[in-house]
């Protein structure tokens, strides 16, 4: 993997909150610490974001690490979150991993799709 790409902050950042259950969630599940953030074609704006424990490390990810977790973009992927934070949120509505993204110019109201 000596290939692999390492992101800057510029690139994308994973919050410690998000770190911190991404780990909650490997652990149960007895799996490594790897956070994949794929963004797809569709939603109710375009573009939708899909999340997923990750086996490894493909050589054509972008990765950045916090706290031992590891988040991993595909190129492609990265050019529509580039300058994004992904999060975990706790809210009255339920709880989610979120991605404020400077790069989309509408979403829809449950944050889970968008358009550039």
């Amino acid at each position: 993997m000596s290939d692999q790409v390492q992101a800057t902050e510029q690139d994308i950042i994973l919050t410690p909150n998000a770190a911190k259950r991404v780990a909650a969630i490997a652990e149960k599940q007895g799996k490594q610490a790897i956070l994949r953030l794929a963004v797809e074609g569709g939603g109710c704006s375009g573009f939708q974001y899909r999340f997923g424990l990750a086996e490894n490390i493909e050589s054509d990810d972008i990765s950045v690490e916090e706290a031992g977790v590891t988040l991993v973009v595909d190129e492609i992927s990265l050019d529509l979150v580039r300058g994004s934070a992904v999060d975990f949120v706790e809210s009255l509505g339920g709880s989610a991993f979120q991605v404020t993204n400077p790069n989309a110019a509408s979403g829809c109201g449950c944050g889970s799709s968008f358009s550039v």
